[in-house]
């Protein structure tokens, strides 16, 4: 029989990231998202308590357009790193710094990976939509639609609330999901605090509109990076699991029609992947941008559940190669 110790170094090492993400991913389907007391919530105030007072208007009068424009980027980027790394110095401590049990350590892990995805959330926002649509009732599936994506909803047709709900679940299901997963089996704890604060950040300040296109710059810029692997993750995950090539084909074609490097690959493999039109033109605050749409065929309501079972199947898909990509670099470092 093995000894006490030896299953000690075995559980501090890649079966403990693969104990808690399935614990984490389990928490997070029986109990959905914390109703009260998240630790987002706290840290959004705490951004944007440091994004008020550090978002201030440059005097252009002593300083040229040009200056003032890398002045608040840099505050962007200082407010960057005073809203993450106290938190990342924290989580790398807790991790790293102790010599904890293993069963702390999963602990630990497991509530990490627990409050960092977002997975039956998102699928119980998207079903509501479903419920309503089911019913008839397009403004109640228009009004719901609008609480997870950034378009005008109340003028939108059955299809095109099914085309919403439709990409918001796909993007999600890399950012609010795969994503957190991946940084967790490459750097932990810390990885996963990492990203789940930039991403954050990213949703509170990324908009590209006169107050955040500069301030917003090093939140955006570093969630870019941080989900580039990822998406490209989800994408490929999507498509094994349809079942089919079609979605690379798309991929391939269509991921430009979506100014997000990231946004882009997974809305196209998923629309490939569902044989259906995403994309095309809508309205935002009140202005209709035009964009191209990907082929496929009209989006109706049987494509919304069809949506969820296979974003079901591209976590499962990714999750068990993150872990399994895991397991094989720590066994080989080891």
């Amino acid at each position: 029989m093995p000894s006490l110790r030896a299953i000690s170094e075995l559980m501090n090492g890649g079966l403990l990231l693969c104990l808690c993400v399935l614990a984490g991913l389990l928490l997070d389907r029986l109990l959905g998202e914390p109703k009260y007391g998240h630790p987002l919530v706290g840290f959004g105030r705490i951004a944007t308590w440091l994004e008020t007072r550090l978002n201030q208007p440059i005097n252009s009068r002593v300083s040229s357009r040009l200056n003032a424009t890398i002045a608040v980027k840099a505050l962007g980027l200082l407010a960057f790193l005073l809203a993450t790394v106290p938190w990342l110095l924290l989580a790398s401590w807790l991790w790293w710094g102790l010599d904890l049990h293993w069963l702390w350590r999963c602990l630990i892990g497991s509530v990490a990976v627990y409050l960092a995805v977002g997975w039956q959330s998102l699928e119980l926002h998207v079903q509501a939509i479903v419920t309503a649509l089911e019913r008839g009732q397009l403004p109640q599936a228009q009004k719901a639609t609008g609480l997870i994506v950034s378009r005008d909803c109340e003028s939108l047709s059955e299809e095109g609330v099914v085309r919403a709900a439709t990409e918001s679940l796909l993007e999600n299901t890399s950012d609010a999901v795969i994503a957190p997963l991946f940084w967790f089996a490459v750097a932990g704890v810390p990885g996963i605090v990492l990203y789940r604060l930039s991403n954050t950040l990213d949703a509170m300040w990324g908009y590209r509109n006169s107050r955040f296109v500069h301030f917003g710059w090093a939140a955006a810029r570093f969630d870019d990076g941080l989900n580039f692997i990822p998406a490209r993750i989800s994408a490929l995950a999507l498509i094994v699991g349809a079942l089919s090539l079609r979605g690379f084909a798309v991929w391939r074609q269509c991921a430009c029609y979506w100014s997000s490097p990231n946004a882009g690959p997974v809305l196209a493999a998923g629309a490939g992947s569902l044989g259906i039109v995403l994309g095309g033109g809508a309205s935002y605050h009140g202005v209709w941008q035009n964009k191209p749409a990907t082929p496929g065929n009209a989006a109706t309501l049987n494509d919304l559940p069809r949506a969820i079972v296979l974003t079901r199947r591209a976590v499962i898909i990714s999750a068990l190669a993150l872990l399994l990509a895991s397991l094989l670099w720590r066994g080989c470092c080891s």
